[in-house]
């Protein structure tokens, strides 16, 4: 599956131009924002892990070798990309233990910045967001486009879509959900199994948002939606008053759409006929997904981006600098941007 099909239309016109991202490791930089104060004692360790060319997975499991615990003992907020430099939390869990000497997960590709002790584990989704720091090199695209284009997005935000890492190499994670979607079956393995299912939610989600994109409603309350405050997962039913509200201007208040499971869709008026003509279009998905005991949850449709900047440290090279919320993709911002050159390639960019 392509782009397109993953994900939807953009909502701010053709891509400015071509460029590359992740040329190196360096170009792709997070940093997870956590607001919890750590009480620098407790039976848990948390740690401050830089990491490059390394996927979180791998990460925790080169700590738990070197600790000497159980791979379960070893907890984090988020998954962070392979190829990418990225600063973020772990915790191991060490009751009635010392700190252990973690030298041996050490390398060229993971470094321990900092070690705090703190009460609890660090949970999953713990995290409040993510600061991004992006380079796109072989740049090739009007300034006075990108100028435009970048001041646009800052003030009214981009839609929401999951991107494409969510669905793997070609949307593999999708064909390997609509498998046991068919046969109304779950992987036995934990991992896979979680994988899958985010897939299908996402895709069906992505689904909505692309219908609303293409009607021009991603960015406004209609009677019916469900709106939610930008880092809140409660919602309320949008009523004429509602729709009105000015804090949906100011992008802290934003329409919602499905993350499937369990039960009827909550929304009301076109807002529910839309999510459920998209569960009707794509049923086996979304009876698996309520099957596999999913809850039905929301997601904003509109990403606001914090904090935009900009600037060329190079002729060919756009830095960008953003932050946002937990769960939210940074490639999204690009894409209403840019069309993006494989690495190796300097012309013909894939268009989607």
């Amino acid at each position: 599956m392509n782009e397109l099909e993953l994900l939807g239309p953009r909502a701010h016109g053709l891509a400015c131009g071509s460029a590359v991202l992740k040329a190196s490791a360096e170009d792709f930089q997070v940093d997870e924002v956590l607001d919890i104060p750590l009480a620098g004692a407790g039976e848990h360790l948390w740690l401050w892990v830089e990491k490059r060319g390394l996927n979180t997975e791998e990460a925790a499991r080169r700590i738990a070798r070197a600790a000497g615990v159980p791979l379960r003992m070893i907890s984090y907020a988020g998954l962070k990309d392979r190829q990418a430099l990225t600063r973020q939390w772990f915790s191991l869990h060490l009751p009635g233990k010392s700190d252990p000497d973690l030298s041996g997960a050490e390398h060229a590709t993971l470094s321990i910045l900092k070690q705090v002790r703190h009460s609890r584990k660090l949970q999953r989704g713990a995290h409040a967001a993510n600061g991004f720091t992006l380079r796109l090199t072989r740049l090739d695209a009007d300034r006075d486009a990108l100028q435009e284009r970048l001041t646009r997005i800052a003030a009214q935000g981009i839609p929401n879509y999951y991107g494409l890492q969510r669905f793997g190499f070609e949307g593999g994670n999708l064909a390997h959900a609509r498998h046991f979607a068919e046969r109304q079956t779950l992987p036995e393995q934990r991992n896979v199994r979680s994988r899958v299912l985010s897939a299908a939610r996402s895709y069906l989600f992505n689904r909505v948002l692309a219908e609303r994109v293409g009607a021009g409603s991603w960015n406004q309350a209609q009677i019916g939606d469900l709106l939610a405050f930008t880092d809140s997962r409660s919602f309320f039913m949008a009523g004429e008053a509602e729709c009105g509200d000015p804090r949906l201007a100011i992008l802290d208040l934003h329409p919602t759409g499905p993350l499937w499971g369990a039960g009827a869709s909550p929304a009301g008026g076109a807002s529910h006929a839309l999510e459920q003509d998209v569960a009707a279009g794509e049923q086996a998905l979304a009876d698996w997904l309520a099957e596999a005991g999913m809850a039905h949850e929301r997601r904003i449709l509109r990403l606001p981006i914090g904090g935009l900047t900009w600037h060329y440290p190079e002729p060919d090279i756009l830095q960008l600098e953003f932050v946002l919320p937990a769960g939210c993709f940074a490639t999204v911002v690009v894409r209403e941007l840019v069309d993006l050159l494989p690495a190796g390639q300097t012309d013909n960019p894939c268009v989607f």
